[in-house]
Order: C-alpha cells, then sequence, then structure tokens
C-alpha cells in the first residue's frame, strides 16, 4: 500500500509575524553591515562636501562675496545642507541595488511588517548621516567657520539636518524601487547633484535673475540652509525672500513633512506591490 506524502504549496505571501518596530531594527542593522562591507558609497557621499568646501572655500572664496560675513561663514551651513539632501540618491541607489540583485523579491517572502525594509533602510541613512556630518563640522571649524547661535540651537540645526535626511531618503527610496536598475539609479543620483546649485547653498539668491530666485528660494534645500544658518548664528538676511526662506525653520519642517507625508506611504505601496503599485 503506497503513502502519498503531501507538500504543502509555496506561499509567495509571507506569514503574518513581525512587528515593524523588530523588523525595522533587524532591516537597519542589515543595512549597517552591508556598509560596513562596502564602504565606497558612504566614503564617497561624505568626502565629496568636504572636497567642496575646500575648494569652494580657498579657491573661490576671495571672488564671491556675500554681504555682512564672510564666505566661509555662509558656505559651510550650506554644504551640511546639500549632505542633508544626498539622502535622495543614497536612497534611491539602496532600493535600485537591492532590486536589481533581487534581494527585494526574497524579502517579500518573509514574514515581517511590510514597512521594515524601506524604514530599516532609511534609518541605517540616518545614523550614518549622523556620524557623517561630524568630519565635515569638524574641517568647517578648523576653515574659520564658527557657530555663534549657542548650544541649543546649533543642537536644533543638526535636528532638522538629520530629519530632511530622512525625508529625502524616503523619496529616494521610492525613486530607486521605481527605477529598479543600479546602473540607472547611479545615473539618475548623479543627476541630482545639481540640486543645491539650484539653491542658496552655495551663493546667495539675491544676486540671481527673478527666475532663477524664484526657483531657488522655493528649493526646500534653499529654506534648510538659511535655517541652518539661522540656527548656527550664520543668518545672512535676504530681502523679499519668498515664504519658505524669509520663514526657514517653519519652512523646512513644512518641507520635511510633505515629504514624508507624500512618500512614505508611496514607498511601501510600492515595496508591498512588488514594483507594481
Amino acid at each position: 500500500m503506497s503513502t502519498t506524502t503531501l507538500v504543502p504549496e509555496h506561499n509567495p505571501e509571507p506569514a503574518a509575524g513581525g512587528t515593524l518596530l523588530a523588523d525595522g531594527l533587524a532591516m537597519t542593522g542589515r543595512h549597517l553591515q552591508k556598509i560596513r562591507a562596502a564602504p565606497g558609497v558612504l566614503i564617497l557621499t561624505q568626502t565629496m562636501p568636504i572636497t567642496m568646501l575646500l575648494f569652494f572655500g580657498y579657491v573661490f572664496g576671495s571672488a564671491l562675496a556675500v554681504p555682512g560675513q564672510e564666505y566661509r561663514a555662509f558656505l559651510v551651513p550650506g554644504l551640511l545642507a546639500a549632505t542633508a539632501a544626498n539622502g535622495l540618491m543614497t536612497g534611491m541607489f539602496m532600493a535600485a541595488q537591492d532590486c536589481d540583485r533581487g534581494v527585494m523579491d526574497r524579502f517579500r517572502t518573509l514574514p515581517m511588517s511590510r514597512a521594515a525594509v524601506p524604514l530599516g533602510a532609511t534609518a541605517s541613512e540616518l545614523l550614518t548621516t549622523a556620524v557623517g556630518l561630524v568630519p565635515l563640522t569638524l574641517v568647517g571649524l578648523a576653515a574659520g567657520w564658527r557657530i555663534e547661535g549657542g548650544a541649543a540651537a546649533a543642537l536644533g540645526a543638526f535636528g532638522l539636518l538629520l530629519l530632511f535626511r530622512f525625508a529625502t531618503s524616503w523619496a529616494g527610496y521610492w525613486l530607486g524601487l521605481l527605477i529598479r536598475n543600479e546602473e540607472a539609479a547611479g545615473q539618475v543620483g548623479s543627476a541630482t547633484f545639481v540640486l543645491p546649485l539650484l539653491s542658496s547653498a552655495y551663493i546667495p539668491t539675491d544676486g540671481m535673475p527673478g527666475w532663477l530666485r524664484a526657483v531657488a528660494e522655493w528649493n526646500p534645500i534653499s529654506a534648510l540652509a538659511a535655517a541652518t544658518r539661522d540656527l548656527f548664528g550664520n543668518a545672512a538676511p535676504v530681502a523679499d525672500a519668498a515664504w519658505p526662506s524669509a520663514h526657514p525653520v517653519a519652512g523646512t519642517l513644512a518641507w520635511a513633512a510633505v515629504l514624508l507625508a507624500v512618500f512614505v506611504p508611496l514607498t511601501v505601496r510600492r515595496y508591498a506591490g512588488g514594483g507594481r503599485g
């Protein structure tokens, strides 16, 4: 008498289990280990602002004038803001790389929260950025920049920088899930280099043509750069600025809230849909 062994059919949908916090922490650890094993992208993104500080601060510094202050005092907060906005590029690259290598498909078969994978990636971005801001700040201080606004205001500035990095990482992660190709994400990510150039990160907006000034002052990076200058005590007043630049702290908080409100649900839906949603 023969017996038949019943083999359960594979279910592509993961079983319910895990909590968002526990799963998110696990995925954060995975991304941190990945960065530790292959730190090339992290090193590049962290050393580029320092290179630009030395280049702009010493090569172009004598040719660029900012009314009422020394150029490096204007430049360093702008570079910190540009570094925070770089979450768009790194988030995009992380997601596209995992999609291109089939890692995302394996994650979807695991019994964990659908939001855990993007949350872990963006949380790891937040932690690495917190560490990465330290050398840029120290080099800026060595170059002559000073924090004039007090310790509490300075902590508020760093808090805004990390909040903005977290928000842009979600936007970048959604784009990476959309692109799904590592090489294409690298090409698109390199194009994001132009975004800080169309802002007040490196030069004041009051000398720009009218249409370009409007674009720059509504650029979220401009609000963040102005907010960090304000909180660090390096504020350079801008006459008749657009609302985000005239109220930079509130403008930065508003931009971060909009980015998170839009891209957190879009990213989770895109990930859960396997690239179809």
